[in-house]
């Protein structure tokens, strides 16, 4: 009986570690409401095989971390320099950590005029970085930029084969994951100038997960409690019957 509850704690214990980085995500979630382009994440709670020790293996509790890729609301902003995705795509964007990727679209000018995310990612169009005017930047449906009546260049705006590919490298950025492949020229898309897209976070949806995450974790710390209470009774009748 001891091991047995022992085993029912350990699979306790995980379930609990795993209900709690879902938790942390929610609560992420719920941050970045606000925060135009965030993409909300979820997960798959899953079995994982692992070696318990050199005699034997066992299964596990795990969570698989998901994005939520579909598109956010729009948001009218009437600055020229916001711009949303509207269908499928992201922007180009140099770090100093190399190529990131993002629906974020509240672009700025740094002091060499190249267009920046805010964060200072360069946004990288089809011949590198976009170097701007102080003049006004018109940006059409296909991402061609324009002032003075002269194509300054066209944003690259990529997609992916299978998203599943990509993981988040910050609040508003991605990479693609080490050895991942897809990289294509964006078709199935528009530029809309002087909106953004806000974030695809569902209030509602979020605290009723929370909601119900906090309910879960408490049932489990009572399994425990049970458990330990069953444990201790073992010993204590053990103990009656060996003195």
């Amino acid at each position: 009986m001891y091991i047995q509850n022992r085993l029912g704690m350990i699979e306790n214990v995980e379930t609990m570690l795993a209900q709690q980085g879902r938790m942390d995500q929610v609560a992420n979630n719920l941050a970045n409401v606000d925060t135009p382009g965030f993409k909300r994440e979820h997960v798959t709670f899953w079995e994982t095989l692992y070696t318990a020790n050199d005699n034997r293996q066992r299964v596990g509790k795990g969570i698989k971390p998901l994005t939520d890729h579909t598109d956010g609301p729009a948001k009218m902003t009437g600055n020229p320099l916001d711009l949303m995705i509207n269908g499928d795509g992201f922007l180009k964007v140099q770090t100093t950590d190399g190529v990131r990727y993002s629906r974020a679209g509240a672009l700025q000018l740094n002091n060499q005029g190249q267009l920046t995310m805010p964060d200072g990612g360069l946004v990288l169009g089809d011949g590198g970085t976009l170097v701007l005017s102080d003049d006004p930047v018109a940006i059409g449906i296909d991402g061609t930029v324009t002032q003075n009546d002269e194509i300054v260049g066209t944003l690259a705006v990529v997609t992916f084969q299978d998203l599943s590919n990509l993981e988040r490298d910050g609040v508003n950025l991605f990479r693609l994951k080490e050895g991942g492949t897809g990289e294509q020229q964006a078709g199935n898309f528009e530029i809309r100038q002087g909106y953004l897209e806000q974030s695809n976070t569902q209030t509602i949806e979020e605290m009723t997960a929370m909601l119900d995450l906090y309910r879960d974790y408490e049932s489990q710390q009572r399994a425990i409690r049970s458990l330990d209470d069953i444990d201790g009774m073992a010993v204590q009748r053990v103990g009656k019957l060996t003195g």
